[in-house]
């Protein structure tokens, strides 16, 4: 039978954590949970282990893309031939990890991304959160050659492959979010997106707020402007 794990990078996330797995859990009896804490100053780690989680702890915090790596890299050490990573802070509804999976399951694709913007009725985005999803849907769109509609989604499944190739050095760390689609595509991983129900951020710990937005626009185009310019055969599989 293949194993398959769902990750769920976490930053002081005590307080919700021990809930996002229980639904997990309730969606997916059978696969195995892993939280990765993120050098968090909370019970995030004694929430996550008490409530059944593998965790792995960094022991300071090291960043969204550092943190999502290390998941892949024990995914991958430890046989696992499919993966799905979900949010730790309970946006994302854990009801459609069975249909992240089926597609690469079935082996009909490498990627899947879950798309708040698809159909499945989901919450409304900030004005400064829509202008940079529209940003990026166009620019990574473009880039591709086909349509993206949720590109900064972090609510993804993928296969064995996609996750070797995500431990190596090619993997964007800094900004992983539109620069995966890009690194995908250029290594030829097949890409799809079905449409998944995603809710709110309530905690009101967001990068979304003031000047943030623009600062993560800069950031994640010089991001992708270095994916560019690196020589393609980076990308090799």
């Amino acid at each position: 039978m293949a194993k398959t794990i769902v990750v769920i990078p976490a930053y002081n996330e005590g307080g919700v954590i021990a809930g996002v797995i229980e639904k997990v859990r309730r969606a997916v009896p059978d696969l195995d949970i892993l939280v990765v804490n993120d050098g968090s100053r909370d019970r995030t780690a004694r929430e996550a282990k008490d409530a059944g989680a593998i965790v792995i702890s960094h022991s300071f915090n090291m960043g969204y893309g550092v943190t999502i790596q290390t998941a892949y890299k024990f995914a991958y050490a430890n046989g696992y031939d499919y993966l799905v990573q979900i949010d730790g802070d309970g946006q994302h509804d854990p009801a459609f990890i069975p249909h992240l999976l089926a597609p690469v399951v079935s082996g009909d694709t490498d990627f899947v991304l879950g798309s708040r913007f698809m159909g499945v009725e989901s919450y409304r985005p900030s004005f400064s959160r829509r202008l940079g999803i529209l940003f990026f849907r166009k620019l990574v769109s473009n880039l591709i050659g086909r349509s993206i509609t949720d590109p900064t989604s972090g609510y993804q499944a993928f296969n064995r492959e996609v996750m070797r190739f995500f431990t190596t050095d090619v993997f964007p760390c800094d900004y992983p979010d539109a620069d995966m689609l890009i690194t995908l595509n250029l290594s030829g991983f097949r890409i799809r997106e079905i449409p998944v129900r995603m809710y709110a951020n309530t905690s009101g710990k967001t990068m979304h707020n003031g000047f943030k937005p623009l600062y993560y626009m800069f950031k994640m185009c010089l991001s992708i402007f270095v994916t560019l310019l690196r020589n393609r055969q980076l990308y090799r599989r």
